[in-house]
């Protein structure tokens, strides 16, 4: 098994130490509860912890070193020093990755990043075995760990990438080095942040920018904000166009529902071909179409990806079907985004002609726009036949506004998780289906458990 060394790491990051001998690591973590015997251990500081704290409980529970600032306390141990911890983490995993000559997918867009990563590593799953990012640890500190986490019984990776401003994708890409950028979508999300569509536009299109010839990018077509990234692809980089209701190289007909299950006839290069994926929702359709894509780019046949992607096991929280006794929860309460509502909403009118209860909290990061968008998915519900609305949340109230202007009658807006779950007890009937869905800060998975 390939290890980090010492004397790399000085190199790497300009460490200081105090050990004349090159060590060799078995890993490196941020995490002193995950401590095991050899690792490096690497402080990272932020708002409301310093990891500093925990430095010398590293060292005593069997680190090899400890890489801290240089204004840290003494540690008895091996210690490395540098300027700032986080800027050496990401220095080793750009280190470590480039160990490694496998074909790697990075992945960004307002809304559906997680679900396309699961779908994207399964369809390259022919290969071997893939490395992914866990969860959605796709920040500046998550995009480093799963880079470390790649060995040399990985075939590909597929690493997620978010942002929270202009240049993160292109700092975070530079570790990364991708061969291969899927961009789902721009929309609102972040918009807060970022003040406009057209700059939320720029800050994904980091991606596209980052992608060397001989690379792929591939790009929804039915945005308009990532169909107009091909304009800004470097020389000599292919580009794959996706979608569902406009032309381009990958689309999807005769999409169906069949249980937890989504089936639709594949058209590329003048074929059709069948699919199945064990998800439900059109939008998880153009999702899939993204991963396939990203498998013909490796040189998959039709046949490997078909087989990888049946295979899928998508994280958790993201539409994700509970059966209950006598009615069913649609879980999709991993985040939010004013599309991916809409999307959430119109999956469950269209599958399921059962009565519908919308357990809905608020959209974070949405800036100036809050108070419409909100009103507007209160619309959607009442427009797709949803019988009754629960909400929490002050943003939550919006949507109960844009809900009863629209007609919906069965209203109620809770204080807590727990007034929520005694609600939903009270009104849901047998067949039910009961949709749950909000920014992942509202933690809605609260309600679940109580239910």
């Amino acid at each position: 098994m390939e290890k980090l060394s010492l004397n790399e790491i000085v190199k790497v990051t300009s460490a200081e130490t105090n050990s004349a001998e090159n060590i060799l690591f078995y890993g490196v973590t941020t995490d002193s509860r995950k401590i095991t015997e050899g690792v490096l251990f690497v402080a990272l500081k932020g708002e409301k912890f310093n990891g500093e704290d925990f430095a010398q409980d590293a060292i005593n529970k069997g680190a090899a070193a400890v890489l801290v600032s240089k204004t840290a306390p003494k540690i008895e141990g091996v210690v490395l020093k540098v300027d700032d911890t986080l800027t050496a983490y990401q220095q080793i995993a750009k280190s470590w990755r480039e160990r490694f000559q496998i074909p790697v997918v990075s992945i960004t867009g307002s809304n559906g990043k997680t679900t396309t990563k699961d779908l994207t590593a399964a369809a390259l799953s022919s290969l071997g075995k893939v490395c992914k990012t866990s969860a959605n640890f796709n920040n500046e500190i998550g995009v480093p760990m799963t880079l470390l986490e790649i060995n040399e019984t990985h075939k590909a990776a597929v690493v997620e990438i978010g942002m929270r401003g202009l240049h993160q994708i292109e700092t975070l890409a530079q570790y990364v080095k991708p061969n291969i950028g899927i961009v789902i979508n721009v929309n609102e999300t972040h918009i807060e942040i970022l003040g406009s569509i057209e700059n939320i536009a720029k800050a994904k299109g980091e991606l596209v920018q980052a992608i060397q010839s001989g690379g792929t990018v591939i790009l929804n077509a039915d945005n308009p904000y990532t169909l107009d990234m091909k304009k800004i692809a470097n020389d000599g980089v292919k580009i794959l166009t996706y979608g569902l209701d406009n032309a381009a190289d990958l689309t999807a007909e005769n999409i169906s529902v069949d249980g937890g299950n989504t089936n639709f006839v594949l058209n590329y290069g003048g074929q059709k071909y069948k699919f199945e994926i064990p998800l439900i929702g059109r939008h998880n359709v153009s999702n899939a179409l993204a991963a396939i894509a990203a498998g013909l780019s490796v040189g998959l046949s039709i046949e490997e990806i078909q087989r990888g992607i049946s295979s899928l096991v998508a994280t958790k929280m993201r539409f994700e079907v509970i059966q209950r006794e006598n009615f069913t929860i649609i879980n999709d309460a991993y985040n939010a985004s004013p599309a991916s509502m809409q999307a959430a909403i119109k999956t469950v009118a269209e599958i399921y002609d059962n009565r519908k209860i919308a357990v809905l909290a608020d959209m974070l990061e949405l800036g100036e726009i809050s108070e419409k968008v909100h009103r507007e998915v209160g619309k959607q519900l009442a427009e797709n036949n949803f019988d009754t609305l629960i909400t929490l949340g002050e943003l939550g109230k919006f949507i109960a506004a844009g809900a009863a202007d629209a007609g919906l009658k069965n209203i109620y807006s809770v204080e807590t998780h727990e007034d929520a779950a005694k609600k939903i007890l009270e009104v849901v009937k047998s067949g039910d289906v009961v949709l749950f869905k909000a920014s992942h800060g509202m933690h809605l998975e609260k309600i679940l458990e109580l239910i």
